[in-house]
C-alpha cells in the first residue's frame, strides 16, 4: 500500500461533470419524481402501486438525496478549513438548495407516515414490501410527532439559522486559535487549537500544563460566545419538542434512533450505578504518576513506558496486519481508504479538531478525518474511525439506500471493536511495564467511552431541565451544572481546576442532543462480541452480517438475533463487570511492581 496519500482527495466527487451539470441532473430527478407522485393517493391504499414508488424514491435516495456531491464536497472542504470565507459562502449556497429539494421531497414520506391504521398492517405483512419493513414501521412510529407538510417545511428551513450555524460559530471560533507554548524539545513554537488538545496528554508536565493553561485561555475567551449559542440551540430545540408533543428532551434522539427511552434508561441508570470504577481508576492514575491529585487537563494522560512514538506508517501496518488476523474483507476495505485518499492525517491551522468518519449517500465514498500526532492514542483513533468506515462499507454491500444508516445505539460497535483489537495486539511480546501501561491505557479508554459519555449524558439532561424551568441559563449556571457531573463521575483524584468549569464550550457532542449514550452502548456491546469472537474465530461471519444491518431492524431485533436482549440491566452490567476486573487486574500489578 502506499501510505503517501495523506490529505483527502476528492476525485470520485468531482468526476464526469461539473457541478453546474451535475446540480441540473440533481433538479430533473427530483422533479420527475415530483410529478409521478405528488397529487396521488394510489401509494396509500395499493401494495403494489407503494412497492413502485418506494422502489423510484430508494433510487433518488441512492443517486442523489439532499446530500448530493456538490454539499457533501463543500461539507468536507469546511472541515480542513473552517475559517475560510469562500467555502462557507458557498457551502451555505449549496446547503440553502439542498433545504428547498428536502422541503419539494417532503411530502412523500409525510403521506406514508399517515397511512391509516388499517393499511399500516396490510402493508406491514406484505411479502412485497418486505424489503422496505422496517422502514415502514420507523415511518408509522414517527407519524404521531410529525407535523403537516407546511410546517415541516418552516422547521426545516430555520434549521441552518437557529442551530447549525450558530453550532459553526463556536466551532470556527475555535478552530482558527493558535498559542505559543513549549514543545516536547522544550521549544516554544505556535501551536493549533487541536494540536494543544493533544499535548494536554504529553508526558512531560511542563508541556502539558502549559497546553492545559492555554487551552483554558481560548475557552474563557469564547464562553460568552458559547453561552449564546448553547441557550439559542436549547431554546430551538425546546420550541421544535413542544410543537411535536415530546415530553422528553431526550426522546426526539430516542426516536430517531429507533431505541425505547426505557432501553436507554437501564443503560445510564447501569452505568451511573457503576461510577466507582471511574474514581477508582482515576485514583489509581494518580499514585501511579506521583501526584496526589490529577488536574482536570491530566485526566487522558498515558501512563508508563509506551513512548515509542506510532508514525502514520506505523499506525498503518499495525492496523492491516490486526484486520488481517480478523478478517481479509476489513483488509481490502482499509486499502481502499489508503489507496484512493480516503483519509485526512494531519493536524494543521483551520483543520477540525478530533476525528470522524462520515458518509453522506450510499454511492458516495467514506472519509475519515485524523489529526495524527505519532501518539498511542493516534493509533487507536485510527482504528477506531477505521472500524467506522468498515461499518459504512458492509452496510453498502447489503442494504439499499433506505437502510443505509446506522442506529446511534450499535454506532460505536464496529468502531470500539476494531479499536479494542489493535489495543490487545499492542499487549502481546510486552513485559509487565509496558503491560501495566497499557492496561491503564485501555481503562482510560473504556473509563472515556463508557462512563464520561454518560455523565456527559446526564449534564444534558440536567442542563435542557433547567433551561426549560428557566427559560436562559448564565455561563456561571452551565460551568457550575457540568463540574458537577464531571465531579460526580471523576472523583476526589481529579481537582476541578479554575478553568475547566468552561470545558463544555468546545465539546461538540452536547450540540447533537443526547448523543454520547451511543459511545456507552456501542463499547458494551462491543465487548460482548469481541469475547465471542476470541472464543470463536469464527465467529467474526456473525460480526460481519451484524454490522451489514444497517437500519433494515431495530436495535432490539438486531441484538436478539445473536443473543443480547439489550433492556435487560445484567447485560449492561456484566460489560462493567468487564472494565471493573481489568481495573482490579491493573491495581494487583501496580502493586507487584511496586508502584503504588
Amino acid at each position: 500500500m502506499n501510505f503517501e496519500k495523506n490529505e483527502w482527495d476528492f476525485t470520485s466527487l468531482t468526476k464526469e461533470k461539473n457541478f453546474e451539470d451535475k446540480r441540473i441532473d440533481w433538479q430533473k430527478a427530483t422533479k420527475n419524481f415530483i410529478s409521478k407522485w405528488k397529487g396521488r393517493t394510489d401509494y396509500l391504499e395499493d401494495v403494489l402501486v407503494l412497492k413502485e414508488a418506494l422502489d423510484d424514491y430508494e433510487l433518488w435516495k441512492r443517486d442523489y438525496g439532499a446530500e448530493y456531491d456538490e454539499i457533501f464536497f463543500y461539507w468536507l472542504k469546511t472541515k480542513i478549513d473552517e475559517n475560510n470565507s469562500e467555502i462557507k459562502a458557498k457551502f451555505n449556497s449549496v446547503e440553502e438548495f439542498a433545504k428547498k429539494i428536502e422541503n419539494d421531497m417532503a411530502f412523500f414520506v409525510l403521506n406514508i407516515a399517515k397511512i391509516s391504521k388499517k393499511n399500516q398492517k396490510i402493508f406491514l405483512n406484505s411479502d412485497v414490501l418486505n424489503e422496505y419493513k422496517h422502514f415502514l414501521e420507523k415511518l408509522f412510529a414517527e407519524s404521531k410527532y410529525l407535523l403537516s407538510e407546511k410546517e415541516e417545511k418552516i422547521l426545516n428551513l430555520k434549521s441552518a439559522s437557529s442551530y447549525s450555524s450558530w453550532v459553526k460559530m463556536t466551532s470556527g471560533f475555535l478552530s482558527k486559535e493558535e498559542r505559543k507554548v513549549f514543545d516536547e524539545e522544550g521549544k516554544k513554537v505556535l501551536k493549533s487549537y487541536s494540536e494543544l488538545s493533544s499535548l494536554i496528554s504529553s508526558k512531560n508536565k511542563k508541556v502539558r500544563d502549559e497546553a492545559g493553561k492555554a487551552l483554558n485561555d481560548i475557552l474563557e475567551k469564547y464562553v460568552d460566545v458559547a453561552k449564546e449559542e448553547l441557550n439559542a440551540i436549547l431554546a430551538d430545540k425546546k420550541i421544535n419538542d413542544e410543537l411535536r408533543g415530546m415530553k422528553r428532551p431526550d426522546f426526539a434522539r430516542h426516536l430517531s434512533d429507533d431505541i425505547d427511552s426505557e432501553v436507554v434508561d437501564v443503560l445510564i441508570k447501569s452505568v451511573s450505578s457503576k461510577f466507582y470504577i471511574s474514581r477508582r481508576y482515576y485514583e489509581l492514575k494518580a499514585k501511579l504518576l506521583g501526584q496526589k491529585k490529577l488536574e482536570y487537563h491530566e485526566r487522558n494522560v498515558e501512563y508508563g513506558k509506551v513512548v515509542k512514538k506510532f508514525s502514520y506508517d506505523d499506525s498503518c501496518l499495525l492496523v492491516e496486519n490486526v484486520f488481517g488476523k480478523l478478517d481479509k474483507k476489513f483488509v481490502k476495505i482499509f486499502k481502499n481508504f489508503i489507496d484512493n485518499g480516503l483519509i485526512d492525517v494531519y493536524p494543521r491551522k483551520n483543520k477540525h479538531s478530533g476525528a470522524f468518519c462520515v458518509h453522506f449517500l450510499k454511492k458516495q465514498p467514506t472519509y475519515i478525518l485524523l489529526n495524527h500526532t505519532d501518539k498511542l492514542h493516534d493509533v487507536l483513533t485510527f482504528a477506531h474511525e477505521l472500524g467506522h468506515g468498515i461499518n459504512n462499507e458492509l452496510m453498502k454491500e447489503k442494504q439499499n439506500s433506505l437502510n443505509f444508516n446506522t442506529p446511534l445505539v450499535t454506532a460505536e460497535v464496529a468502531s470500539t471493536f476494531m479499536e479494542n483489537f489493535v489495543l490487545d495486539e499492542l499487549m502481546n511480546n510486552v513485559d509487565d511495564e509496558v503491560r501495566l501501561s497499557l492496561m491503564m491505557n485501555q481503562l482510560n479508554d473504556d473509563v472515556s467511552t463508557i462512563i464520561r459519555q454518560v455523565a456527559c449524558y446526564m449534564f444534558e439532561q440536567e442542563l435542557h431541565k433547567n433551561f426549560r424551568e428557566k427559560g436562559y441559563l448564565s455561563k456561571e449556571e452551565i460551568g457550575k451544572l457540568f463540574t458537577k457531573h464531571m465531579k460526580n463521575y471523576m472523583g476526589d483524584f481529579v481537582e476541578q481546576s479554575k478553568g475547566s468549569e468552561n470545558w463544555w464550550v468546545y465539546w461538540s457532542h452536547i450540540r447533537n442532543f443526547f448523543y454520547n449514550y451511543s459511545y456507552a452502548s456501542g463499547l458494551l456491546i462491543s465487548k460482548s462480541l469481541q469475547g465471542s469472537v476470541k472464543e470463536n474465530p469464527k465467529f467474526i461471519e456473525n460480526v460481519k452480517e451484524f454490522l451489514s444491518t444497517g437500519g433494515s431492524k431495530s436495535p432490539r431485533d438486531i441484538f436478539e438475533k445473536i443473543g443480547i436482549n439489550i433492556a435487560d440491566k445484567d447485560f449492561w452490567d456484566k460489560g462493567l463487570e468487564e472494565v471493573e476486573r481489568l481495573l482490579n487486574e491493573t491495581e494487583k500489578l501496580a502493586k507487584e511492581l511496586g508502584k503504588i
